[in-house]
């Protein structure tokens, strides 16, 4: 396993981590009165964006997952359009996900949608940028023994990371401490991105320490 690209992929998610602190500070040199808690759903869009933006640009610069196969024109604009509609799918199924959880069916729906939106970003953006429209490669890499390159192997760690942190997020929320960030769905979402962060500095440790056990499959 190259060294040089552990260090593009911790060069990459430092960028990510950076830009989520980012959104949490930008915004308030530009919109009075912004704050993560005081303003969570302006946060959960400029995060969102943010954090989509810098992984499709990292994917077109680094391009990670590179096919050597040169496709026409017209396949790009189809791939494309396909992840438009299994992102939008995604956000769709982690909002019915989330409701069958215990969120508000009919309050909160604005709430609760972006929040579904943070997590796509988190989780499946960052597949359809890796692996893309492509459900069986989905399948696979997050199978055991799935995974075939560092890149896939830090999508499963980030991933799960966001999942099991929008997962703790919840348990203060029944709690009667009567705290700003215990109005649905802030803890969640902080819980989804303190998850995401935790996964992005983890995912290189934890390939770099383990570069001599890991061995990867050939495609």
């Amino acid at each position: 396993m190259r060294g040089a690209e552990i260090r593009r992929l911790l060069a990459a998610n430092l960028l990510c981590a950076v830009s989520i602190v980012l959104a949490a500070v930008g915004p308030a040199f530009f919109l009075d009165g912004f704050s993560v808690l005081g303003t969570h759903l302006t946060w959960l869009c400029v995060c969102s964006v943010s954090v989509a933006t810098l992984n499709i640009i990292l994917h077109l610069v680094l391009k990670p997952s590179q096919s050597p196969k040169r496709s026409s024109f017209a396949h790009k604009i189809s791939r494309f359009l396909k992840c438009c509609i299994y992102f939008f799918m995604s956000c769709i199924l982690f909002h019915a996900i989330i409701v069958l959880y215990g969120a508000p069916l009919i309050e909160s729906v604005t709430e609760t949608f972006l929040f579904a939106v943070l997590l796509s970003t988190f989780t499946t953006l960052q597949c359809l940028c890796l692996l893309g429209p492509n459900i069986q490669a989905w399948i696979r890499v997050f199978s055991k023994n799935g995974a075939m390159s560092i890149w896939e192997s830090s999508l499963q760690i980030t991933s799960v990371c966001s999942i099991l942190g929008a997962w703790f997020g919840a348990f203060p929320i029944p709690l009667d401490w009567d705290r700003p960030w215990q109005v649905w769905p802030i803890s969640c979402s902080l819980g989804a991105t303190f998850g995401y962060t935790a996964g992005l500095i983890i995912a290189p440790l934890w390939i770099h320490w383990n570069r001599k056990q890991i061995t990867y499959k050939s495609r």
